[in-house]
């Protein structure tokens, strides 16, 4: 079990990033639009950077839903590996049994 400080730093950063994306985009569409003025865009960028950093989607990091473990994680169960063992030990992930040969 990760430490509980660290799973609720993480969950504060996706709901910084949640609130935060709208305009996110907007300042680094405009940052990036090659139409606007050299100085507008400039402007776009430092009104980025000022924004939290913790508001920046790169700043997650993919933890187990279960136990918080950070390392051997899968995106697509959003487990990881020593807690989707488990769940497979008891029956509870349809289709997967434990190997034996």
């Amino acid at each position: 079990m990760a430490k509980l400080s660290q799973i609720n730093r993480n969950k504060k950063r996706e709901r910084m990033a949640a609130r935060y994306a709208g305009k996110r985009a907007a300042l680094k569409a405009r940052a990036k639009d090659q139409t606007v003025a050299p100085e507008e865009r400039f402007a776009a960028r430092l009104k980025l950077a000022k924004l939290p950093r913790n508001s920046a989607p790169t700043r997650q990091h993919n933890r187990c839903d279960l136990s918080g473990r950070s390392k051997g994680f899968y995106r697509k169960l959003k487990v990881s590996r020593i807690a989707l063992r488990d769940l497979a030990n008891f029956g509870q992930v349809p289709g997967m049994t434990k190997a034996s040969w």
